[in-house]
């Protein structure tokens, strides 16, 4: 599963007219990283949001850039593993 969302959010990434050429499970989604800005940053969560059917708050949102691709992919397969047992 882990692998899919990966991919998506990798795919979501270069759609956004950001190179992926290095970007890893290690690299931040913000500043240093992947170089996300705020607006991309948001639009890789309703994205997200829309593929999977979950849902993020502000505040969640916000912290992404902070994140590494690895740990975001984590996050999300969490909420889709603890939404499915009782959707």
């Amino acid at each position: 599963m882990i692998d899919s969302i990966r991919e998506f959010v990798i795919d979501s990434i270069r759609d956004m007219n950001y190179s992926v050429e290095d970007i890893g499970d290690d690299t931040e989604l913000g500043p240093g990283g992947a170089d996300l800005e705020s607006v991309a940053l948001a639009e890789l969560c309703a994205r997200v949001e829309i593929k999977y059917g979950l849902e993020f708050t502000d505040d969640e949102a916000e912290e992404l850039s902070v994140l590494a691709v690895g740990e975001f992919c984590a996050c999300v397969a969490d909420r889709l593993t603890a939404k499915a047992p009782g959707e």
